[in-house]
This record gives C-alpha cells, structure tokens and sequence, in this order.
C-alpha cells in the first residue's frame, strides 16, 4: 500500500473516531427514569380505538363535531397528503391536496382554536427547509393564516413540533424540543403583529435531562449507542382560563408553568423571566399535554403507554395504561368527554426502514373518558 494512501486511511480513521466520541458525549448516554405509574383509576378496556391509518401519526385535534383531524408523522418520511380529517368512518386529506402541496412540509403539531380554526406547525425538516405556522378554517378548509420563520427563530437542528392557542385567538406558543441543535425554547407568535420571539432558550425547565427513554419495543439509542433520544420541550398546553401555560421537557422528571402574560410581556430571555417559571409537580418522560376546566394536567408517559393527571395539589395518578399503546404522543378533547390520544409509535419509526414502518402497520387514534369535561380542540 502506497504510504499517501495509509496516510489518508488513518487520517480518515482518526476523523471518524473523533466524530464519533463528539457525537456520543453530546447526544449518547443516560441512566433509567423509574417507573411513576401506578394503580390505573379506569381499566384499560376504557380505551376505544378512534382512527386506524396505515401511517404513523403525528397529533391530533378533534372539532366540536367530533371530526378527527391528524398529521402523519413527519419522521416516517411520508410522502403526498401529510394531514387528514375522519369524519363518520371515512378519513380524506383537509385541507385539499394541492394546498397540502404548497404549504405542507413536515407538519406535526395540530390544534383547534375557539373561532374554529385549525393550526398546524410544520418544522421544516428541522429548520433546514422551510418552518410555518398556518390555520385554516375549519368550514371551507380555506387557508386563514400562514407565518414562515426566520432563521432566527427557527434555526437549523429546530424541531418545532407541537403548540397552544390562547382564548382569544390572537397568540400561538410553540414549543421548540430541538433535539439536534439543543437549544430547546418557547415561540411566542402574536397573530395580528406577524412577530415571533423565542424565549427561555436552554433554560433548565426547557432542557432535557440525562434520562435515557426504554420502551417494550426499543429502547431509544441510535448508531448502535452512540446518540439517545434526548428531547427539550416538547408537550404544550394552557389552562382553561388562559392564566398558565403549562411545559414539560421529554427527558425531564419536573412539568413547569408560567404566567401567559408574563411571557408575553417579556421582550427577551431575561432572569426575571426565568424567576416566572414555577416548578408545577412531577411528571413521566413525557409528550403531549392538555388540561381539563377543573385544573386538572394531563400527561402522556411514553415509556409505559399510560396517562397520568397531575391535580391541582400536585398529586400525580395513573390514568389509564395498555400495553396496546406503543408510544403514548398528544392529546386533544372532543365532544362528550371524549379524551382522543395520538399514539404515534415512536420506537416502529423513527430512523427505521420504510419497510418496517409498513410492517408495523396500522397505526392508531385512541379515545377514553377521563370523567372531567374539556375544550374541544386542544
């Protein structure tokens, strides 16, 4: 072997080392989270499938009539309409396809407003594509509302990925989990103004910590335990009386809260703001979040399939658990007390094969009653 070629390989072997020593001090790594689940106050023959698809699911949102909006979870890769509506068993894309086409990139997050408009955040393939914001109206499927971000606001390794609406429908928070960039943030969108700001980037209640995440399909390390899934904020949601925008970063045992209008109000990250944040209670590793008209907090555990509901004391109960459900993801209230929850299937998806993304096929919507009535919506 010629001595430029040795050279070269061990150079190149060098490359490759350091690469993988960054990636794994920076990504890889984690201990085991414990078990919070208990004693499930429903029985598990309480959960109703609501939607079957043959593609992994993103989020949902269901209108006060009881149609069931959802995205196909960008990390499936799909391709053509990523965002469908089931109406009386029959599920088509909304909006229209040609809209999907020019708007849709790699939309996730979905939620419904009370002046009966559907949002819908899309990353961008992580900030390096587009990012946007947009709503459309519910009666026609019309478009109502489209904001792109900037790269300011959504730079490369975002992961916009999930938000809340307050009452009045004048403000959107986004979540940022920004699991590649790691810097995890809350996105204030005031509609009428056009303007975004990020806030609390790499704050501790935001960051995600040393957890590592196990499921009974896979426990979430990549590159053969090089990078772990390790996501900062992730679940959204306000109270019902707009005073509070609850937050819980995936790998992060606390859930947080802030005054809305004191995020609204703060014109940059500063220490008075991250004094606001108040430590709410305990929480699983965690996705979706949504609360209920009597301050009751609702969180996905998506290591075991099972919903805890956080109380207004701070008492953390088992909800409901199934091992039917693979990856517990977001929530939304329909009619009737209907809870709906997405479960996304995480573990049979994300940097899999397209393959075994259809082996694992279908993919499923699941509703229960939790007894307490809330927003349809969100």
């Amino acid at each position: 072997m010629p001595r430029w070629l040795k050279r070269a390989l061990i150079s190149l072997l060098l490359a490759f080392v350091v690469l993988a020593i960054v990636v794994r001090v920076r990504h890889g790594g984690g201990v085991p989270y414990p078990d919070l689940t208990g004693p499930a106050l429903l029985p598990e023959s309480a959960l109703e499938v609501a939607v079957q698809f043959d593609q992994p699911i993103g989020n949902v949102a269901v209108d006060v009539d009881g149609r069931v909006f959802f995205t196909v979870h960008p990390e499936s890769r799909p391709e053509g309409d990523k965002l469908f509506v089931s109406e009386a068993g029959k599920i088509r894309p909304f909006p229209a396809s040609d809209l999907q086409a020019k708007h849709f990139e790699t939309p996730l997050g979905v939620r419904i407003d009370r002046q009966n408009r559907l949002w819908v955040i899309d990353h961008g393939s992580h900030g390096f594509g587009t990012a946007r914001l947009t709503a459309w109206n519910l009666a026609d499927g019309n478009l109502a509302h489209e904001y792109r971000f900037s790269s300011t606001t959504a730079p490369k390794g975002s992961f916009l990925q999930d938000l809340a609406i307050d009452a009045q429908g004048s403000t959107v928070f986004i979540a940022d989990v920004a699991f590649w960039a790691k810097r995890p943030a809350i996105l204030v969108h005031d509609i009428a103004s056009g303007s975004t700001k990020r806030l609390l980037e790499n704050d501790p209640s935001v960051t995600a910590q040393d957890y590592l995440i196990r499921t009974p399909a896979k426990t979430m390390t990549f590159f053969g335990g090089l990078a772990a899934l390790k996501a900062g904020v992730d679940g959204i949601t306000l109270s019902r009386d707009d005073a509070w925008l609850y937050f819980g970063a995936m790998n992060h045992p606390n859930l947080y809260r802030i005054n809305r209008l004191d995020l609204m109000a703060a014109a940059q990250d500063s220490p008075a703001l991250t004094k606001a944040v108040q430590e709410v209670g305990p929480k699983p590793l965690s996705d979706g979040l949504t609360t209920d008209v009597d301050g009751n907090v609702y969180v996905t555990d998506v290591e075991h399939g099972a919903v805890f509901r956080l109380n207004a004391d701070g008492e953390l109960e088992t909800l409901i658990q199934s091992p039917k459900i693979r990856w517990a993801d977001g929530f939304s209230f329909g009619p009737d007390g209907w809870l709906y929850l997405a479960d996304s299937a995480i573990p049979e998806q994300m940097l899999r094969s397209r393959a075994h993304i259809r082996s694992q096929a279908p993919y499923f919507i699941y509703r229960f009653k939790p007894g307490v009535e809330g927003v349809p919506g969100q």
